[in-house]
């Protein structure tokens, strides 16, 4: 078995890993290392070609390919070594990581610090708990994005979309372009899932009709999708009796959410967040497994690629720090969710090193004219307005290093949303 030694390895090559793996190097890191185990870097992106990527970052309108390559251009400059089309099959406490590539074979890898950047993965069918069989038709949005936008295949006729996630809504719009017809989008609670911007530009622009409260209850078809079942729901999501409809279609577009890709977080021993599914991590994104960071949509979903990219950095930072051990490991305090708040990233503080802060997190309810609030104890450290706040998008709160000094070492620091007058 091969063994090499690294400073960093960073375990896959999409928003995050390449942003960390770039700031690593600017930072003065030499040995880094990429794992990626696709045949190409930047993950996801590369088959999302509807622009709204870099409008943060990069100032200007991008397609996911176009952003991802702004990173690779950069990284093809660099001294960062990239192993493609190459599997992690495990991470140990230690930061050993064992990989397997069909050049290598298995590589035993010891690193000084590791970023897990894995992204995440789409719920699917089995997790919805549709009734029926399991014919050929029914597909993921994720899925039925690569065929379109990378293999360029038509997966059908007329299409159903379970669910009003982005992806979903995107491949509305991106099916009708293509001459499909989309029957509509059913979305089982009583907003919608993604960011606005994706209702009207993809839905209500399309007149591709939005029904809210509303299900898929069942599929029909043996071998071939012949159609669904939708129902209204309740308060409570229980399908209400009576309001049956069918609908034929040979398509079944799943766009029921996503879920961190943890499966070698867990064996490394890092703690699991139940709320978000991604890692427990303070404000260098490290783990509860010294050395190991975490970013991106392996932590939690956002819905910016700007975000997963930032937090790629600061777990470069961190990971920097840790290395050259100038990283704190002690005097945690907890970052809480407050009132109104559903769940917040870093979910800790190290006092030890001073810096900016970035929290990112959602709101339980929409709040029109919002004021978003940083507390400790009875000290109002930070406060801004937003116009509105949804559930379905992030709101970030950055705090720099003057308001970072108003942060004692003892008490909890306390994110609160509040309407404004309220």
């Amino acid at each position: 078995m091969k063994k090499i030694n690294k400073e960093l390895v960073i375990i896959g090559g999409g928003p995050a890993g390449l942003a960390a793996a770039l700031e690593a190097e600017r930072l003065g890191l030499k040995e880094i290392l990429i794992l990626e185990r696709n045949d190409e870097l930047g993950g996801i992106l590369e088959q999302c070609i509807h622009d709204g990527f870099g409008i943060n970052r990069f100032k200007k309108q991008l397609s996911g390919p176009q952003y991802a390559q702004m990173f690779i251009d950069e990284l093809e400059d660099s001294d960062i070594e990239v192993k493609l089309n190459t599997m992690v099959l495990e991470i140990t406490k230690d930061k050993v990581i064992y990989a397997i590539n069909s050049s290598d074979g298995i590589t035993e890898i010891h690193a000084k610090a590791v970023i897990l950047a894995m992204g995440c993965r789409e719920r699917t069918q089995k997790q919805v708990f549709i009734l029926g069989t399991r014919p050929s038709g029914i597909m993921t949005a994720g899925t039925a994005q690569r065929y379109m936008n990378i293999e360029g295949l038509i997966p059908g006729k007329k299409a159903v979309i379970l669910g009003s996630g982005d992806i979903g809504m995107i491949m509305a719009r991106r099916m009708t372009l293509e001459g499909m017809e989309v029957e509509g989008v059913y979305e089982v609670m009583e907003s919608p899932g993604g960011l606005a911007r994706n209702v009207f530009q993809c839905l209500d622009d399309y007149d591709i009709p939005l029904h809210l409260s509303t299900t898929v209850t069942k599929v029909k078809g043996n071998h071939k999708l012949e159609g669904v079942t939708v129902q209204k729901v309740d308060e409570n999501r229980n399908p209400i009796e009576g309001t049956e409809r069918e609908i034929d279609c040979d398509l079944l577009i799943l766009s029921v959410g996503l879920i961190p890709e943890n499966e070698l977080s867990v064996k490394a021993g890092v703690k699991l967040s139940k709320v978000t599914k991604g890692p427990i991590v303070d404000n260098n994104m490290m783990t509860n497994v010294k050395g190991i960071f975490a970013a991106g949509n392996v932590v939690n979903v956002f819905d910016l690629a700007d975000y997963v990219s930032d937090t790629g950095e600061i777990a470069a930072r961190g990971a920097y720090n840790y290395i050259n051990k100038e990283l704190e490991i002690s005097n945690d305090i907890e970052i809480i969710a407050g009132d109104n708040v559903n769940f917040l990233i870093p979910n800790t503080y190290k006092i030890g090193k001073k810096g900016n802060l970035s929290l990112y997190f959602r709101t339980k309810t929409v709040i029109e004219k919002a004021k978003v609030s940083i507390w400790q104890n009875d000290k109002e450290i930070y406060k801004k307005i937003h116009q509105i706040v949804r559930p379905q998008e992030m709101v970030l709160a950055h705090l720099d290093e003057k308001l970072i000094e108003e942060i004692n070492d003892k008490d909890p620091i306390v994110v609160k949303l509040s309407k404004v007058g309220a």
